[in-house]
């Protein structure tokens, strides 16, 4: 099967995951500062979940770069990524509106951590399609950011169960400062060894 469509459809589905999280944000009703300061926590959980999505729409956009067709499998773990990406606006917003309180972290770090399994998931039916060979999997290597996201994602869901929910948001803006990094293997071996026919 052609991959263009899954292409096409993430893509539509993520754009409406920031449009809904950017509707979240409402106009304070006060004219000064202040009221706009007591946004701080909608506005910041808000940017931190946007930076992941562009994470996710970013790696996902490489990761088709280096596959030619996905099969029934591919289409059904893609679903499940947009599935947890698309509860992203509900766990966010409950974060931001509680201003980090203890649950509301505690589940948007479960919601990255399902993000991230999913991803995995999909990162590795792809290349189970493509063999272990191919341009994915070669790119991919040892995948060292993709094995310690889970384990940061959990000391962070850790950190807020156990009462220190901003230790816990430090864990999650870790891991998306470590994947804000700009990684070119992909691109790399895309550019000498295009998708296999």
């Amino acid at each position: 099967m052609d991959k263009n469509r899954v292409e096409a459809f993430s893509d539509g589905v993520l754009a409406i995951i920031i449009t809904i999280m950017v509707l979240e944000l409402k106009v304070p009703h006060g004219v000064d500062l202040s009221a706009l300061f007591q946004l701080y926590p909608v506005f910041i959980s808000y940017c931190l979940s946007f930076i992941y999505v562009g994470i996710y729409w970013n790696n996902h956009h490489h990761m088709f770069k280096a596959v030619h067709k996905v099969n029934g499998a591919a289409l059904w773990a893609n679903l499940v990524l947009l599935f947890w990406l698309s509860l992203l606006p509900f766990t966010t917003g409950w974060m931001g509106e509680n201003h980090f309180a203890q649950w509301p972290v505690t589940v948007y770090g479960i919601n990255l951590l399902l993000c991230a399994l999913a991803y995995f998931v999909l990162q590795n039916v792809l290349i189970r399609h493509q063999g272990s060979n191919g341009v994915l999997a070669r790119a991919i290597g040892k995948d060292i950011k993709g094995k310690l996201s889970p384990i940061f994602y959990l000391l962070g869901c850790a950190a807020a169960w156990l009462g220190y929910p901003i230790t816990g948001i430090v864990f999650f803006a870790a891991v998306a400062l470590m994947w804000l990094v700009p990684d070119r293997r992909v691109e790399t071996l895309v550019a000498i060894h295009p998708a296999e026919k």
